[in-house]
């Protein structure tokens, strides 16, 4: 249940308006989801946050729709869900570090490298990859930072509230 709510928070923490600059539950909500859940399951978050591009680009930015520009998104977004599956399914803070690392890394090299590749607003030489790169720093600094601390709650949580009720004394 925990790994649908978590999806859910990744879905809402992209639609609904707040102050925290690209601060968001995606990446922590894909990792939790692909070590909690089997992968024939895996279509379930993609598909809900591929809806999520959809509805944010036609009505909120009111961009043109362009299912090209998205796929290499919502590869991601598969790929995420595996490395949950594969680095999470036992889990250790070493492991949920990795993890997060991995996912915000991939996360920002790719999307940014098609923000270069795919628009005018870099030339397309190497400084201008290099200048796309820096722009996007802040972006990376706040997905690394949520992914970190929201599979770290994700985590956590559980195994604190289990410790705390093992050394509960009884009354």
């Amino acid at each position: 249940m925990a790994a649908y709510l978590l999806i859910v928070m990744a879905v809402l923490s992209r639609v609904v308006p707040h102050p925290w600059m690209n601060i968001t539950a995606v990446g922590a909500g894909l990792l939790y989801f692909g070590a909690r859940r089997p992968l024939r399951e895996l279509a379930l978050p993609v598909l809900s946050l591929m809806a999520t591009d959809f509805y944010l680009t036609k009505f909120f930015y009111g961009y043109e729709w362009h299912t090209s520009a998205y796929l290499m998104t919502w590869a991601w977004y598969a790929a995420v869900v595996v490395l949950g599956w594969i680095l999470l399914r036992r889990t250790s803070v070493a492991r949920v570090i990795v993890a997060c690392l991995i996912s915000s890394t991939s996360f920002f090299v790719i999307s940014d490298y098609a923000v270069w590749a795919g628009s005018a607003m870099y030339p397309h030489t190497l400084a201008g990859l290099d200048a796309c790169y820096i722009a996007a720093l802040p972006f990376y600094r706040n997905d690394l930072l949520s992914t970190l601390l929201i599979t770290g709650l994700a985590f956590g949580l559980p195994l604190a509230a289990r410790k705390m009720a093992e050394h509960r004394i009884p009354a």
